[in-house]
């Protein structure tokens, strides 16, 4: 199962449940996103023909960021731009979530091990803007 975290018509996020399946290849992202999320499952002995990508200048205006949960439950809290607290997911080992947009912010429920990926260059405190979700 997957599906998608909204605030009105705006993305917020993706996640991809542990027990998704699916024959093939399927991206959940469009297009038009800086960071792309696909899933794959191909038969034993299935070819994905040797390539390599071209350079393509591209702009990133929004870091998009793709957690990989290993180990553990992580709470998910997710906040519009204006800071407001929206909504929560709770995440489990092997569950993957793509951030789109908002803000977001984590409890490990449990003993967490994740994998973050996101775009680079990490450009240190000029990359993200912290605030306080209110929360005790």
């Amino acid at each position: 199962m997957w599906y998608e975290v909204r605030e009105g018509d705006r993305l917020l996020a993706l996640i991809v449940r542990n027990n998704f399946q699916c024959a093939g290849t399927r991206f959940f992202t469009p297009d038009s996103f800086s960071q792309q999320l696909g899933y794959m499952s191909h038969p034993k002995g299935h070819i994905i023909e040797p390539h390599s990508h071209l350079r393509v200048p591209r702009e990133v205006e929004y870091t998009l960021e793709v957690l990989f949960i290993r180990k553990g439950r992580l709470q998910v809290d997710f906040y519009d731009d204006d800071q407001q607290f929206l909504r929560s997911e709770i995440l489990e080992a092997g569950d993957v979530i793509l951030l789109a947009a908002g803000g977001h912010g984590f409890t490990a429920l449990e003993d967490l091990e994740m994998f973050e990926v996101k775009q680079g260059p990490y450009v240190g405190t000029e990359d993200k803007h912290r605030f306080d979700s209110g929360n005790c």
